[in-house]
C-alpha cells in the first residue's frame, strides 16, 4: 500500500471556502494537494502534472465539472484518472439532470464516487484512501489521543464517575 505523502489530488472547485476546506482536510491526512478555480485551470494543472486522484465540482463558470470529465475521458493519458465529485446540486434540479448527464450511456465519464456537500472529512479522506489503495495512519495525535488512553485503560467505575461529572 502507498502512503498519502506518495499521492497527488488536485480539488476544483469554484467556492474558495470549499477549496480550501477540502485541501485542508487532505493535506492534514498527508497527501500532496494542488487546487484548480475552474475547468480551465483544472486541464492546465492536470498538463503540467498528472494528479492521482480530482475531486471535481460539477457546476462551475467556463467549463463545467461534466465537459472537464469528457475532455480528460477523451485523452488517452488522462482517461484513468478517477475522480470523485463533490456537488451541492445532487439532488436539486440542476444537479439532477448533471447527475443524469454523467451516467448516460453515450457520455461514458462515470466518476468513482459522487458526495454531497457538506462532506466530513473524514468521509472525504477515506473515500480517497480506499480509491487510491492508501494506508492512512490512524494516530489521532495530541490531546485526543491522550484522552483516548486514558478512556482505554480506565476502570468502568472511574469512567462512571467521569461520565456524572460530565453529566
Amino acid at each position: 500500500m502507498a502512503l498519502p505523502s506518495e499521492k497527488r489530488i488536485l480539488v476544483v472547485d469554484d467556492e474558495p471556502d470549499i477549496r480550501d476546506f477540502l485541501s485542508s482536510c487532505l493535506e492534514d491526512a498527508g497527501f500532496q494537494v494542488e487546487t484548480a478555480v475552474d475547468g480551465y485551470d483544472a486541464l492546465e494543472k492536470i498538463e503540467n502534472q498528472k494528479p492521482d486522484l480530482i475531486t471535481l465540482d460539477l457546476v462551475m463558470p467556463r467549463i463545467s465539472g461534466i465537459k472537464l470529465m469528457r475532455k480528460l475521458r477523451k485523452n488517452a493519458e488522462w482517461k484513468d484518472i478517477p475522480v470523485i465529485i463533490v456537488t451541492a446540486h445532487a439532488k436539486d434540479e440542476m444537479g439532477q439532470d448533471d447527475i443524469k448527464e454523467l451516467y448516460a450511456e453515450e457520455v461514458e465519464v462515470t466518476p468513482k464516487h459522487i458526495m454531497e456537500k457538506p462532506i466530513t472529512p473524514s468521509k472525504l479522506v477515506t473515500s480517497i484512501a480506499d480509491i487510491l489503495e492508501v494506508e492512512l495512519d490512524l494516530d489521532l495525535g495530541g490531546e485526543r489521543s491522550d484522552i483516548l488512553n486514558i478512556v482505554k485503560t480506565c476502570s468502568p467505575e472511574k469512567l462512571k464517575e467521569i461520565k456524572n461529572m460530565l453529566g
